[in-house]
């Protein structure tokens, strides 16, 4: 039986959020119970999904921006979704995306990644490396890009335009497609190219794993790609996905953020999100086995227009 929770996430009051929260939209109306975003969750195991939501929800109720949350576990039948469709700027986490497009492509004609490939790939992925996405993003070129995400179903990712890859619009929904895709067999992606994703994404440097790892217990492999950037209208964007395995769960987090006031606020409400979550799914893990992320946070710094 799958149980079912829908509550309403409870709203910033306007005198604390005031000084710091960014608007939607130029004279947008503040939001109100009516309106207010609501995390939706669902679970095979009972009373799960309503500690998830309520979690989730108490995790996100002091912070100010806008959040969206995608999380799947295949052991419990448990989903949960905040602004599931929302667009934002992609930043480096579209680092995952282009590599996914170089194996796709590749499997068409049956062929290996190059030395060149491969070494821009590691690049790309573990330390971030933006010359090297360059390279492959102009490799590749937009037309691939988009078969890439018409195979794989990501329907609403929009490949960024004039070379700006960082400006590809990216949502939680197919975020966690892609999350899928690369932890489940599917044909789409062979078993190697995914081996191969899980693999640069769990050899992250330790200064840019940060966010959805946050609390993880030991017993879990972590893989991750996060990324930020930041702009003129809707401060900084921060987001994190990952994939995690272990412990008997199978699941996959993505957390997507704009409207920080600055990098280390949205890294800081990506990571209460995943505590909870993690410690929703693995409760009996002692806080002295979970992963605690690096207090100075790294990503490459996108460039892009900026606004």
């Amino acid at each position: 039986m799958t149980h079912h929770i829908s509550l309403r996430a409870r709203v910033l009051p306007a005198v604390a959020a005031a000084a710091i929260l960014v608007p939607v939209a130029a004279g947008a109306a503040p939001a109100s119970a009516a309106t207010a975003p609501q995390v939706s969750c669902t679970s095979g195991k009972a009373g799960l999904a309503a500690k998830l939501q309520r979690d989730i929800t108490a995790a996100l109720a002091t912070r100010s921006g806008t959040v969206a949350v995608g999380l799947r576990d295949r052991t419990t039948n448990t989903t949960c979704t905040l602004r599931a469709t929302t667009a934002y700027d992609s930043a480096s986490v579209v680092k995952v995306t282009v590599l996914a497009t170089l194996l796709w492509d590749a499997k068409k004609t049956n062929r290996y990644l190059t030395a060149r490939e491969n070494t821009l790939a590691t690049a790309m992925i573990t330390k971030s490396d933006n010359t090297a996405t360059t390279s492959l993003w102009n490799q590749l070129g937009v037309a691939k890009v988009k078969g890439f995400l018409a195979a794989a179903g990501m329907t609403r990712t929009v490949p960024g335009s004039g070379g700006y890859w960082g400006l590809t619009r990216i949502n939680v929904t197919d975020e966690q497609k892609l999350l899928s895709l690369i932890t489940a067999r599917n044909t789409v992606l062979s078993d190697g190219s995914r081996t191969y994703l899980l693999k640069l994404m769990g050899q992250v440097v330790t200064s840019q794993k940060w966010g959805t790892p946050a609390g993880a217990p030991s017993s879990v492999s972590v893989h991750v790609k996060n990324g930020w950037l930041q702009r003129a209208t809707r401060g900084w964007r921060v987001h994190s996905v990952g994939a995690f395995k272990g412990g008997g769960h199978d699941y996959t987090i993505t957390v997507l953020t704009d409207g920080n006031s600055s990098m280390s606020y949205g890294v800081n409400t990506i990571q209460a999100v995943s505590r909870v979550i993690h410690r929703d799914l693995t409760p009996t893990a002692s806080m002295a086995h979970r992963y605690k992320p690096t207090t100075t946070p790294q990503e490459a710094h996108v460039a892009v227009p900026q606004r």
